[in-house]
């Protein structure tokens, strides 16, 4: 993992230093709120429907035991005890008080963690893929790639205020854990036919209110012309972009409107004056990263003992994945459990997985986008223990990819922006599809759900994506279909009419029955089914009425 310099910590602390100031001034009147709100985002507070919100950086989902013990001290001592990680691979606290927010950038600061950037009109926080370092089809580590966008970006004078948030992310894999093509920028690590590193560049993709993939703007940039070139793509974004309307203001309206072939004409002639600036000390910069994420001392191979226990087969089936290792694993920890929030931890299990990291796991943890949170360096030998650790503390769900594994956001149970809620339909969901056996006999299947068109809750990704948004006062989901976050990317159709808050959860129930009944064998998933028959049966299942009076026309 990567350390703090000197340099770091004395920025850290004077930012927490300033901010203290800046909230002191509100407080006593000094500051109004529409002068204070600027700076309060610059350090991650939001104002939500009934409280303040901090929301803290995750720098690519990678944290250790240290700092996540310190996400339940700041839970206990000025939350409500427990955090929601999101899908940023960040961690939201719902309830602080305002007079507390200093104190608890000074205990993030302690960990070697801020809130910076993590909200505002700026480079947001770099996400990667959760696997990184562990993965089998891994090439490269992408974290010292998005450590290094992470230091250029952090207070970079000329990008601080953009015309829209703009969100980066990395991959070292050929298969996408990290959704690349619904960022800004998507960069995945790739060789040249010589066997150089570098990358493949993607720009204009973005969720929201204007669903849109990334284009390849390059197919290979030498890995020592990162910085250059990325910020050549911001140059350009933030020079000739639109500000004359928010909705309009981002990057993929920008590649929409202009086209990409001129987009890469004028990213490259930028790029091409940025290169004499550098000097190559980005590449400096970026080796002394490289040696700091080096991988961890495992231990030597040894037998493992296959699980015997049912509970634990089915646990290991679904939320342990292949190490490159191979005689160790990579676990999945879900924040899923049956009913409950999905993302949500409580301090106690925040020290359980602190505990587990540090105990068997060489003190690592990462936050995935899907909001759950991962054990990569596990030695198989550990597996039994970890996983009865975990169910006693209601942390072995065996769901992860599976119905239940379903990605909401806060929705209007605390979002200020949302138009419907999101979270009690996830918990309806999971509580109907509660039967792990029925769970796995409809197979991998991705639900994600928003509560209003900024998508936060990914839903134009999901095989099942669900848009809450408000008709008249009340509550209509909408429903698309065949969306995809993965290297085959692809944003969900929209299926038709939408449904009330009581009528969404049968819904989704007919159009997994609808799969099931044209599956061609056991080991179709939902999106393979989708794909080769297209949206006519599952519309049939979602509208039966309106499939009668077509049959009787």
């Amino acid at each position: 993992m990567y350390e703090y310099t000197d340099f770091d910590e004395a920025f850290v602390r004077e930012r927490v230093a300033e901010f203290r100031g800046q909230v002191e001034r509100r407080l006593d009147g000094s500051l109004t709120e529409d002068e204070f709100k600027p700076l309060r985002l610059m350090n991650g507070l939001y104002l939500q429907l009934h409280a303040y919100m901090l929301r803290i950086a995750v720098p690519y989902g990678t944290l250790n035991g240290r700092q996540m013990r310190q996400f339940a001290y700041i839970a206990d001592r000025w939350d409500r005890g427990y955090g929601h990680f999101t899908t940023r691979q960040n961690i939201q606290f719902n309830w602080p008080k305002l007079q507390d927010v200093p104190d608890m950038l000074e205990a993030l600061a302690d960990v070697q963690m801020h809130a910076m950037q993590t909200s505002g009109n700026c480079i947001r926080n770099v996400t990667a893929d959760h696997f990184s370092g562990a993965a089998t089809d891994e090439i490269a580590d992408p974290r010292p790639t998005a450590e290094l966008l992470r230091q250029w970006s952090t207070d970079h004078p000329e990008f601080t205020w953009l015309g829209r948030k703009f969100k980066i992310a990395v991959t070292g894999s050929e298969h996408d854990r990290a959704v690349i093509k619904a960022h800004d920028i998507g960069l995945r690590l790739v060789q040249d036919d010589d066997g150089n590193p570098g990358y493949e560049v993607l720009v204009g993709g973005g969720l929201g209110r204007t669903p849109m993939l990334g284009k390849v703007v390059r197919e290979f940039l030498p890995k020592e012309h990162l910085l250059p070139y990325v910020e050549a793509i911001l140059q350009v974004y933030n020079l000739i972009g639109r500000r004359d309307n928010k909705y309009k203001a981002r990057i993929k309206i920008l590649v929409h409107e202009t086209g990409i072939d001129e987009i890469r004409r004028l990213v490259e002639s930028t790029f091409q004056e940025n290169l004499a600036r550098f000097n190559g000390v980005n590449q400096e910069v970026f080796d002394r990263i490289e040696a700091s994420f080096a991988a961890p001392e495992f231990e030597p191979v040894y037998d493992v003992t296959p699980a015997v226990d049912a509970g634990l087969r089915s646990w290991i089936d679904t939320n342990v994945a292949d190490h490159r290792e191979p005689h160790y694993a990579i676990v999945t920890i879900s924040l899923k459990g049956i009913g409950e929030t999905p993302g949500d931890a409580t301090s106690d299990q925040m020290r359980i997985m602190a505990a587990l990291a540090e105990e068997f796991a060489h003190d690592e943890l990462r936050i995935s986008h899907e909001q759950n949170v991962i054990l990569p360096h596990v030695p198989r030998r550990h597996l039994a223990e970890i996983y009865r650790r975990l169910k006693d503390a209601g942390l072995a769900t065996a769901n992860i990819g599976l119905v239940s594994d379903i990605i909401a956001c806060p929705g209007m149970d605390y979002c200020a922006l949302a138009t419907a809620r999101s979270i009690p339909v996830a918990q309806k969901i999971s509580e109907t599809f509660a039967d792990i056996d029925r769970q796995r006999d409809i197979g991998p299947l991705k639900i994600k759900i928003s509560g209003c068109i900024n998508a936060c809750g990914h839903h134009h990704v999901g095989h099942i994506g669900i848009l809450g948004l408000d008709r008249a006062g009340v509550e209509n989901y909408q429903i698309t279909l065949g969306g995809d976050g993965t290297e085959t990317a692809s944003i969900g159709e929209r299926a038709g009419p939408g449904f009330a808050y009581d009528e969404i959860v049968p819904a989704v129930e007919r159009l997994i029955e609808a799969y099931l009944d044209h599956r061609s064998e056991d080991t179709e998933t939902f999106l393979e089914v989708y794909r080769r028959m297209g949206p006519a049966p599952f519309k049939a299942a979602l509208y039966p009425e309106a499939e009668a009076r077509s049959n009787a026309a």
